[in-house]
């Protein structure tokens, strides 16, 4: 991989690597199986933009020690086996790495993979608002 410290050079890798998973995301959208998948558009961009997030070399996999920093953001902190166990559940290269298609069949696919429902259930937790300002007064009749 060529030099590529930060700047002009960091954003055209962005800008490429998002142009291929753009076209990924085209394929899926065109695939007959995956037709019936309410607000596809939708969830393509939202995957393209967590796997872009955790694509830490650009390179267009992620390893497993990109998956294992992400759980561990996900504080859902793994051994070097269960990560392993977790890639080849949706491997389908048989290299030990997960390709954004890999990535896309997982989250929209029927299989529930481990990895799937800690990234759904994040995605849900994101979405909740928390309570704004300091907490209400409580007495002890209201304790549990």
């Amino acid at each position: 991989m060529s030099d590529v410290q930060g700047g002009k050079q960091y954003g055209e890798l962005k800008k490429k690597q998002e142009m291929i998973l753009d076209e990924v995301n085209q394929e899926f959208l065109t695939d007959e199986d995956y037709s019936e998948v309410e607000e596809l558009a939708d969830k393509l961009e939202s995957s393209k933009k967590t796997f872009m997030e955790m694509d830490e070399n650009n390179n267009g996999e992620l390893g497993m020690m990109e998956v294992k920093r992400m759980m561990e953001k996900l504080e859902q902190a793994k051994t070097h086996l269960e990560i392993k166990k977790m890639i080849a559940e949706v491997d389908s290269t048989g290299r030990g790495v997960i390709t954004y298609r890999d990535f896309l069949i997982m989250m929209l696919g029927a299989k529930s993979s481990v990895l799937k429902l800690i990234l759904m259930f994040e995605q849900k937790k994101k979405e909740k608002e928390r309570p704004k300002g300091p907490p209400p007064k409580r007495d002890l009749s209201s304790l549990p």
